[in-house]
């Protein structure tokens, strides 16, 4: 429940219910019965509990044999809730695997078949010729099978099972069924690698720590293909040969299978994945896994923050500067931050690597909160890709229209085809076109449940909205007009793939986006299939920009780079600058040198003259200079209040009410508050959103502001269920 407040519930002396910390109760509240956690348990009722205890109501029954939330997540999740300002209880249903909140969680079980005396059973010559074959094959499966693949496996039916059950030669028992996400993944060889003076300078600073056991946090700066990952894994070697646990958090789903297969090659099962492309019964083995102590190192994505990990030794971060890290919904949290926070309760040893970091994270390093660990250069004296700029505005004027291809880049893609090599095209915008316009009267079409135009996709026929999911069939006319002068504005990665495959009909192109990757594996399939040489070209959204290794990659080319330029958001400038370095970074990690081709209206923005010297460094200086100048982060903390209801007017009332509320906590003026005005997309899944943006150079005094203003509003009856806060946004669109 979105709530700020825990509950205090009595136990019944009488039954079997027993109170421990971290374990599902079920409870009555108001007319309802609900799933909580315990959070604290008392012997006798609290002398600072001012409630009658005749009103105390009883708790009904705990639904778990032993605690799903260990005392160590249960005190992160409490300082997850009160640093973003979010509910508790959110928070420890978050981290848990989805599914597990609802009813009792059990795992999958299933009838298997044990051999008590293989000697006894090879001397006896009373055995049929089927009880012969039934114990020969579990002879052969070391003793030990299940029901049903026995049966198969020996080809017979359950009678001479049964029988020499009654025997005593066999037993049957119930087996806890381990469903593995790996256990059809072809496991890959890891080299060994020689490492690099930078690569053993890094690593020996992470072991000394981790040898000391006490917390440090390092922001492992390195170019792309500097071999940072090498350092993660020899990192996480060391953890493991001191007997404590490691967890590796990583951006994308996309990232964890080539991570986790490398990971599960290197350590064994003791490797566990948790991520949202598993099947729940898969999230909930590997959760039990982890939770048990079976598993000791633990990879996956945003949530995999909270694996119930024992004895922490090493928390890593990849690619840390990525915004999936953020939860874009309530509970909001970074877990890049948590993860500092989770090594730091924990006594272990933080690792933020990347070859962009986030602004703040080079900020907390250049003033001494991290300790920064550089890697300038590729490993095997490898130069980075070099880069180029196509401006745009000068093919215009000699094409004498728009066009989402230059000659130059079309040049570059047929040549590094000619050589066998292959060809990586980004556009971070999915679709055919990115709208739909009347030439007649010049209307657009519009979601009906938000703000923004809809995305044609010419596979389907539909116009869609990428917010919400809303779609209807494409037109033939104008909606309001009639007429037939439709005009598609603006291409897409579906275009772009179409665009080249029509200049290019004998490579091998496949797209890569969130429209192009509808059933499970088919994402991994395509990148290992690029990754082997069976497809020429990939076109794709920033999907493909991150953390892969395709040695055969000569030519990145990067198509509509304004589009993140130009939104109106503080960190546009970072996100394209991390965004170009990071996809040129794909381009030349083999022995074969690299090139990047990008297109551009802005020629002269900072952000790209910097990203194609891949000069992070110069950026930060740049960057900082326009941070500091308008009191963005790192010079400032940062609060959002977006206040969401499907009426306007309600919206717009219940956003004056907390200004009203909010302006007397600030006394002294040390919060600058703005608004309560329209967000950037007005609309949204049929809410309409009004935004407050709360910025000071005291974070202390931003949590004394908003906390007094919003305890007072609350109790003045303002609707805070409508109100949604965000602590350190990392967009404010």
């Amino acid at each position: 429940m979105p709530l700020h407040r825990v509950f205090t519930y009595s136990v019944p002396s009488e039954g079997q219910l027993r109170p421990e910390l971290g374990l599902r109760v079920r409870v009555p509240f108001g007319k309802r019965n609900l799933i909580g956690f315990v959070v604290a348990v008392h012997a006798e009722r609290p002398a600072d509990l001012d409630i009658d205890p005749k009103k105390v109501r009883p708790a009904i029954e705990f639904l778990d044999d032993e605690p799903l939330i260990t005392p160590e997540i249960l005190r992160l999740t409490e300082w997850t809730a009160d640093y973003y300002a979010s509910f508790w209880g959110e928070t420890l249903k978050a981290a848990l695997p989805a599914g597990m909140n609802s009813e009792k969680v059990r795992p999958k079980r299933r009838k298997a078949v044990r051999l008590l005396d293989p000697e006894l059973a090879d001397n006896s010559k009373a055995l049929t010729t089927a009880q012969s074959s039934v114990v020969e094959t579990l002879n052969k499966a070391g003793g030990e099978m299940l029901w049903t693949d026995l049966l198969d496996a020996a080809n017979v039916g359950a009678s001479p099972i049964n029988t020499l059950v009654k025997r005593r030669f066999l037993e049957v028992f119930v087996q806890d069924i381990h469903r593995d996400p790996l256990s059809a993944e072809k496991l890959p060889e890891r080299p060994q690698i020689a490492l690099t003076e930078h690569q053993k300078s890094a690593l020996g600073q992470i072991t000394d720590s981790i040898d000391e056991s006490e917390f440090k946090a390092f922001l492992l700066h390195g170019v792309t293909g500097s071999g940072k990952t090498e350092v993660y894994f020899r990192a996480i070697r060391h953890t493991i040969a001191m007997g404590r646990s490691a967890l590796m958090l990583v951006p994308e789903i996309a990232l964890t299978p080539v991570f986790s297969r490398q990971l599960r090659a290197a350590f064994g099962p003791t490797v566990a994945i948790l991520h949202s492309g598993l099947s729940q019964g898969e999230r909930f083995d590997e959760w039990r896994r982890i939770r048990a102590g079976e598993a000791r190192v633990a990879i996956g994505t945003r949530s995999a923050v909270f694996a119930p990990l024992k004895d922490l030794g090493l928390v890593i971060v990849d690619e840390e500067h990525d915004p999936a890290y953020r939860q874009w919904e309530s509970p909001f949290y970074n877990a890049r931050d948590v993860a500092v926070m989770r090594a730091n309760f924990a006594g272990a040893v933080a690792v933020l690597g990347s070859a962009t970091p986030a602004m703040e994270s080079f900020h907390n390093a250049k003033h001494g909160k991290y300790t920064l660990l550089s890697m300038p250069e590729r490993i095997g004296g490898r130069n980075l890709a070099s880069a180029e700029l196509v401006d745009m505005r000068d093919v215009f004027k000699r094409e004498g229209k728009d066009v989402a291809l230059s000659r130059e880049l079309l040049e570059a893609i047929a040549e590094t085809a000619s050589k066998g090599e292959q060809i990586i095209v980004l556009m971070n915008r999915r679709g055919f076109a990115q709208f739909v316009l009347c030439r007649s009267c010049g209307e657009t079409i519009k979601c009906e449940n938000c703000d923004i135009t809809l995305t044609f996709h010419r596979r389907d026929g539909r116009l869609t909205c990428h917010y919400c999911g809303y779609g209807v069939p494409a037109p033939r006319s104008c909606p309001k007009c009639e007429s037939e002068f439709l005009y598609f504005v603006g291409e897409g990665t579906e275009n772009l793939a179409d665009q080249l495959e029509k200049k290019f009909p004998s490579l091998k192109i496949e797209r890569i986006d969130r429209d192009s990757i509808t059933r499970k594996g088919e994402l991994e399939q395509k990148l290992l299939d690029f990754a082997e040489g069976r497809i020429d070209m990939l076109v794709g959204t920033q999907m493909i920009a991150k953390g892969h290794d395709f040695p055969n990659v000569t030519l990145v080319g990067v198509v509509g780079v304004d589009i993140g330029l130009g939104l109106p958001d503080l960190r546009s400038a970072e996100r394209t600058f991390q965004m170009i370095t990071q996809v040129a970074g794909r381009s030349g990690r083999g022995e074969k040198p690299g090139r990047v081709v990008i297109q551009t209206y802005h020629p002269d923005h900072y952000a790209l003259q910097r990203a194609m010297a891949q000069d992070y460094e110069g950026f930060y200086a740049d960057e900082l200079k326009f941070r500091e100048n308008f009191r963005y982060p790192p010079f400032v903390a940062l609060a959002s209040i977006m206040v969401r209801h499907r009426e306007l007017s309600r919206a717009k009332g219940i956003a004056n009410a907390l200004r009203r509320h909010l302006d007397p906590a600030n006394p002294s003026k040390t919060v600058r508050i703005v608004g309560p005005a329209s967000a950037s997309i007005a609309r949204l899944k049929n809410e309409y959103r009004m935004q407050m943006i709360l910025r000071s150079e005291s974070r202390r005094e931003l949590r004394k502001v908003l906390d007094i203003g919003l305890s007072q509003a609350e109790e003045h009856g303002v609707e805070m269920r409508f109100v949604f806060v965000e602590i350190d946004p990392v967009s404010l669109m």
